[in-house]
């Protein structure tokens, strides 16, 4: 059965929210009113027939690439659906790490792949390991799709691991896939995108997770140009044009995005000493979790006891929000998200402690 919807996203826009919500994925939205942008600046239409040339220009030189490797997209989302579906034919054999971001499956599935797996293991601290693509890989694996940070462990994949995984990919002509929409999240010595090992790696990226600015939908695919001008071309199915005002707007947004992003990490900074104190606090050990000092979720495991009574408990009885983990095929395990409020963060680890016993 063709999949035709994400249950995920349905959950996340009708029954997410919480008088404490700690079930988001990014960090808090980025105020207008502290981008030096006035109305003036703004127009309803532009010249974007296939990329808006000053955008086009702002994404390329933040990747170190040439605009030829930008397609602006609507969101990381609609990054990866257009950067899947150029690469592969239905029927065509898609690797997808598991946990995954759901949307990333649902997608390929809907794009008619044939979905395989290969496994990060918590144990192993959900780990990107070559070894696991090795042994699921086949001659029929036409793209191999990772997170970087892993979605939902915020795990960083170091560069020698992604090219060794290039490798393994070279030898059977795939394509690697690496959604790094949170890799921006690694504040220091932030690793340059993956798209730079070589001509196999397409990436995915946007102005969402990071920097609070979801409502731009500046998202955009790094690829080789023939690949990059078929996913312009796929685009045209799904719109005309984008939004100008939200183009003009991203440009600016790009021309301070260290600001935007210094803003973002004080809050994740400040949420992410709450939540080591919390899991080290006897109040934190009815849950396991691989801790990293990345990213802006953690993706724990409830010890003992169900986790959907635990989850039900939560939200009921103490107004507090997570992402279930069976959003992640991980049903023992639950996603806490960053980077939005710290006192709320805080009352919420209290009360996720409270919900627990």
């Amino acid at each position: 059965m063709r999949q035709k919807q994400s249950d995920y996203m349905q959950w996340a826009k009708l029954h997410s929210k919480a008088r404490f919500n700690l079930a988001s994925s990014g960090v808090a939205a980025y105020p207008l009113s502290e981008l030096p942008c006035t109305i003036d600046q703004l127009e309803i239409n532009g010249e974007s027939a296939y990329g808006y040339a000053a955008l086009q220009n702002a994404i390329a030189k933040k990747a170190g690439v040439d605009p030829d490797n930008v397609v602006a997209a609507a969101g990381t989302s609609m990054a990866n659906h257009l950067a899947i579906a150029a690469c592969i034919e239905p029927g065509d054999e898609v690797l997808i790490e598991h946990p995954a971001y759901e949307l990333l499956v649902s997608t390929a599935q809907y794009l008619q792949a044939t979905v395989k797996r290969f496994q990060r293991f918590a144990v192993n601290h959900f780990v990107l390991d070559p070894a696991e693509i090795r042994r699921a890989i086949t001659p029929k694996t036409k793209l191999i799709v990772v997170t970087n940070l892993h979605n939902p462990s915020s795990v960083l994949t170091p560069e020698s691991t992604l090219r060794e995984i290039g490798d393994i990919a070279r030898s059977i002509h795939a394509r690697i896939l690496v959604d790094e929409v949170y890799l921006d999240a690694v504040y220091q010595n932030t690793p340059r995108s993956s798209f730079h090992l070589g001509k196999e790696f397409v990436t995915t990226n946007s102005l969402t997770k990071v920097y609070g600015l979801s409502g731009l939908r500046c998202g955009w695919v790094l690829a080789e140009p023939d690949l990059a001008r078929a996913m312009w071309r796929l685009n045209d199915l799904f719109g005309a044009i984008p939004a100008h005002p939200a183009e003009l707007i991203s440009v600016i947004a790009f021309q301070h995005l260290h600001k935007i992003r210094e803003r973002a990490r004080a809050i994740v900074d400040a949420d992410r000493a709450l939540l080591v104190a919390f899991f080290a606090s006897p109040e934190g050990h009815q849950l396991k979790t691989v801790r990293s000092e990345f990213g802006t979720t953690c993706f724990p495991l409830l010890k003992h006891g169900s986790v959907d009574a635990f989850l039900t408990r939560l939200r009921e009885k103490y107004e507090t929000s997570v992402v279930p983990g069976r959003f992640f095929e991980m049903p023992d395990h639950f996603r806490i998200g960053m980077g939005v409020n710290t006192p709320m963060f805080a009352e919420g680890l209290r009360r996720i402690a409270l919900a627990a016993v």
